[in-house]
């Protein structure tokens, strides 16, 4: 099953949107957060993250969602370092996103459909 990692300079946020997209994956997409810096505080961290990748891979991909600055900046590290391209980074609202992902992983979509789901939710309007 793919699986998504939330990335925020905040961890009680990254945890928070983690519940939320997992109740929304009806239990069974795996959702990682990667908050804060290494110490706890606001910041980013490549390590936090790439221990996210690792506890949310199964072998069909990850799906990485930001929320912004330098958390983008650290997802894209994080791609350019990893061998291959099974993990990719959703131009996403952060909230919105994740559960879009996570309801489609939750399916066994593959890689491709969670991410597009991902990326879908750019166009979801809150009010008409």
């Amino acid at each position: 099953m793919v699986g998504i990692v939330i990335i925020s300079h905040s961890r009680t946020l990254a945890e928070g949107v983690a519940e939320v997209a997992r109740a929304m994956g009806v239990g069974k997409a795996v959702v990682e957060p990667a908050g804060g810096d290494s110490e706890g505080r606001l910041g980013t961290s490549i390590d936090l993250v790439e221990q996210a990748v690792a506890a949310a891979d199964d072998g069909d991909g990850v799906v990485l969602l930001a929320d912004l600055g330098s958390s983008v900046l650290t997802a894209k590290m994080l791609i350019e370092d990893a061998e291959g391209d099974d993990v990719v980074l959703a131009d996403a609202p952060l909230v919105e996103g994740a559960v879009a992902a996570a309801s489609m992983a939750a399916t066994g979509a593959d890689l491709a459909a969670v991410h597009a789901a991902a990326e879908s939710a750019r166009d979801h309007r809150k009010t008409s």
